[in-house]
């Protein structure tokens, strides 16, 4: 991803998603069409919400996820993946899709994890936001309220994918052999993304 992809922060949608994730996956295994996927999905309501426009938004969302993933990708997520690696795909598709949680994964997550901090404090995703916001003006005009629900829902991604323990612990990833090749094939430094999966030997 380029460095100069804007700050998209609509995760604030909800979780990983991965039930849910599973169940589009499928669908656009079918048909090869991601717009027909939206269309199903929508009308099927993959997602179970009650409202309408809940439903639409959540769709839209983990399309544009799952967008992220390369064909390869996709079919293995659908197709023969376990649980662990299907968390692992989903997580690095919501990193190549939202810059800002792609940054907090590389710049805090395994930063702290190099050095042996395996908490990870709530304050760090404010701390580091409040660094990028003092040169991006889409971040500086998010409300207080708003970064909250963005600091909560990014906790919960990291939780439902396994990056974090549910005390908020950083936990050391363990992906298959044939999905870190499938990384290290496409761009190896992706796999930084992932706690103690070494990068260059680091």
């Amino acid at each position: 991803m380029s460095k100069s992809q804007s700050y998209k922060m609509s995760f604030s949608t909800g979780g990983l998603f991965l039930n849910e994730s599973l169940e589009i996956a499928r669908l656009y295994a079918e048909n090869s069409d991601w717009n027909e996927t939206i269309q199903r999905a929508k009308a099927e309501g993959m997602t179970s919400l009650p409202k309408v426009a809940s439903n639409q938004r959540t769709v839209r969302e983990i399309t544009n996820r799952l967008r992220m993933l390369s064909e390869e990708e996709c079919g293995f997520l659908v197709e023969t993946a376990d649980r662990a690696d299907q968390q692992a795909l989903l997580w690095l598709a919501t990193c190549r899709a939202y810059r800002f949680i792609r940054e907090f994964a590389l710049e805090v997550i395994r930063e702290r994890y190099l050095s042996y901090q395996l908490d990870l404090p709530r304050e760090s995703f404010d701390q580091l936001f409040e660094a990028k916001a003092e040169w991006d003006d889409g971040l500086s005009e998010i409300k207080p309220s708003t970064r909250s629900k963005l600091q909560q829902i990014a906790f919960r991604i990291m939780r439902e994918a396994g990056i974090i323990s549910d005390v908020n612990r950083i936990q050391t990833a363990i992906l298959s052999t044939r999905l870190k090749t499938m990384i290290e094939d496409q761009n190896p430094a992706e796999l930084a993304l992932f706690p103690g999966i070494p990068v260059n030997g680091v």
